[in-house]
């Protein structure tokens, strides 16, 4: 059917029926700064939603309220859920929240951070505690090596 025969209230019923975030199993560890990204978007969501009432009726914009309780929900999960984990004293050991140089096969050599879920942006240098590059460095040392996606890497530098 044309998007020109659908009514704009059929358009709005289906937006407003937002499924949820997917909210991982696994522990929701975070770094002082993932706490502080957590806390800001939560507050986002509070602003984004008290928007939303003050705008209208809720019957005139669904969508921004559906978008606005949906991350509400989110972020308020996240936030009670977080476990802040401070930084901890520098032994050498691939930790979380800190960081982690490999050297790859073929003479790359990567740096990255190891943050919680919320937080991680590979294409910032961080990556996720529970991703496969984290699982395979966690506990090693400058000098160890570990499989990353089939490959052996070598771990050159811990911060």
């Amino acid at each position: 059917m044309s998007v020109a025969f659908t009514r704009e209230e059929d358009l709005e019923a289906t937006a407003a029926d937002l499924a949820d975030r997917p909210i991982s199993p696994h522990p929701n560890l975070v770094t002082p700064e993932g706490l502080a990204l957590i806390e800001a978007e939560l507050a986002a969501a509070r602003a984004a939603y008290t928007a939303a009432q003050v705008q209208g009726s809720i019957e005139s914009d669904r969508t921004a309220m559906a978008r606005a309780t949906r991350d509400l929900r989110y972020w308020g999960a996240r936030r009670a859920s977080a476990q802040l984990v401070e930084p901890g004293e520098d032994d050498g050991v691939v930790r979380f929240g800190g960081s982690v140089s490999i050297a790859r096969e073929d003479g790359r050599t990567q740096t990255w951070r190891i943050v919680g879920e919320d937080q991680a942006d590979p294409a910032q240098g961080s990556v996720s505690h529970v991703s496969p590059l984290a699982r395979a460095v966690l506990g090693k040392r400058a000098g160890d090596e570990a499989t990353v996606a089939g490959q052996t890497v070598e771990i050159v530098a811990v911060d």
